[in-house]
């Protein structure tokens, strides 16, 4: 599989009447501010979402969105599995906004942190607090060596199954209503 072509926030927005844009992030994420006119399909969501994104790359290219671009990567290589030409934005929401380009905030939506942020929120309190319960008992020490074992296999495989897990939680996750992922799937295959 040969790697998605990835576009520069300069290039992106130079281009962006041309691209129908998907953010990948998880809802909350994708609250605290995104590309302008990017619809939110959370990378966990996106294989239900693949023939929404047929008929959508049939009428313009898709660019994929994310906080840093692994995560758009990884949609893109989804895409690719199931036919779908797809581009990705280098450097994410993230370079987008370091160029000093707006991001839009959806009315009335809670923004949560990055999911970066989180995993290492999460990552290094259970860090301390196996080496913390390892003073009473020496076996809780394992706990510390198994969340350094996961972070060394997220960084050598680029997966990461802490920011799967918390973007499972209900903070996370987007609110049941009309303007979910379901009415997102039927603007895209209109």
């Amino acid at each position: 599989m040969t790697s998605p072509v990835s576009l520069s926030p300069a290039q992106a927005a130079a281009r962006l009447a041309e691209f129908t844009v998907i953010d990948v992030r998880a809802p909350g994420e994708y609250a605290s501010g995104h590309v302008p006119g990017a619809l939110n399909i959370p990378l966990d969501r996106l294989t239900e979402a693949v023939p929404a994104l047929k008929s959508a790359a049939a009428r313009s290219s898709l660019l994929m969105v994310c906080a840093s671009g692994v995560r758009s990567t990884r949609a893109c290589d989804i895409l690719a599995a199931a036919d779908i030409e797809a581009m990705t934005l280098s450097g994410g929401t993230s370079a987008w906004e370091g160029e000093g380009r707006d991001l839009d905030h959806p009315a009335g939506a809670r923004a949560t942190w990055p999911m970066e942020r989180q995993v290492r929120l999460a990552a290094g309190s259970l860090v301390v607090a196996g080496l913390l319960a390892g003073m009473r008992f020496p076996a809780a020490r394992w706990i510390s060596a198994g969340v350094g074992s996961g972070l060394v296999f997220s960084a050598v495989t680029n997966t990461c199954g802490m920011a799967a897990a918390l973007s499972r939680l209900p903070y996370n996750r987007a609110p049941r209503s009309a303007t979910g992922l379901d009415a997102t799937l039927h603007a895209l295959q209109s």
